[in-house]
């Protein structure tokens, strides 16, 4: 059974993302142990691909570092094995259906079962044919974590009818990256999404600052922070760790003053 639940059971979550390989995936290792040292409730790693068409040129690079670094679907998975020795945080994949499907539908879940992989991100697969992976995702325990848009509003109650692990609001229309201010009115979508879900919701797509978070917070049941910790991996490279465990540990005491 899932873990990502528990992600959820201390009042607000802080998810943090990053692109595995980027720069080595024994850096990725430690920088998610950084993560988590910090406060992070659950864990996104980025399987790298060549056509990220969801993600902004902060994750783009990060996918072009990490494949440049020869990183592969399984060299992910060791990854993954060797973050379960030392932790038990939910940990979701993100990644296209290209390397899933290339991989072999099976081969993947399984082994995504075999290392406690809690759940998928999938964004270039549309709602309506997720039915290609559910049974095969679900025989092996993995939540599809499911994905509402701001012009997704009329297929709010569809999507999340039997939507499982938490559900994923992007903040605003467009691609990844840093955001200055997020101009979508989140709070009516988010008061839909919260009234027809049975299961946490959470917030991503360009959330960086302590305010963006704490504000967030105050609306969803966790926020997403992905761009803002690779750029922070993209300066600092493999000295990278000390700095992403400051900023993340930011981001949590922000969240725990409204929790």
């Amino acid at each position: 059974m899932s873990k990502i639940k528990n992600a959820f059971m201390n009042g607000k979550s802080l998810i943090g993302f990053l692109t595995a390989g980027d720069p080595t995936i024994e850096k990725s290792e430690e920088f998610i142990l950084e993560m988590i040292r910090g406060g992070v409730d659950l864990i996104e790693i980025g399987i790298p691909f060549s056509d990220p068409v969801a993600e902004g040129i902060v994750i783009q690079n990060a996918n072009i570092r990490a494949l440049s670094s020869n990183t592969t679907v399984d060299k992910v998975f060791e990854l993954v094995k060797n973050v379960r020795k030392k932790v038990d945080t939910p940990i979701v994949l993100l990644t296209y259906l290209n390397p899933v499907f290339a991989y072999g539908y099976d081969s993947f879940f399984s082994n995504c079962k075999m290392l406690s992989v809690d759940g998928i991100i999938i964004p270039d697969m549309p709602f309506e044919e997720k039915s290609e992976i559910l049974t095969i995702a679900t025989n092996y325990d993995v939540d599809i974590i499911s994905l509402i848009a701001p012009t997704s509003e009329h297929r709010i109650n569809k999507i999340t009818e039997n939507a499982t692990g938490f559900i994923y609001v992007v903040s605003s229309m467009g691609v990844t990256g840093v955001r200055n201010e997020i101009k979508t009115d989140l709070e009516p979508l988010l008061k839909s999404v919260k009234l027809a879900a049975k299961i946490p919701v959470a917030v991503g797509f360009g959330i960086s600052t302590t305010e963006q978070v704490k504000n967030i917070s105050m609306l969803a049941d966790g926020v997403i922070v992905g761009s803002a910790i690779v750029k922070i991996i993209e300066k600092y490279g493999i000295n990278a760790g000390e700095y992403i465990y400051e900023y993340v540990k930011s981001l949590k005491d922000a969240m725990q003053d409204i929790s």
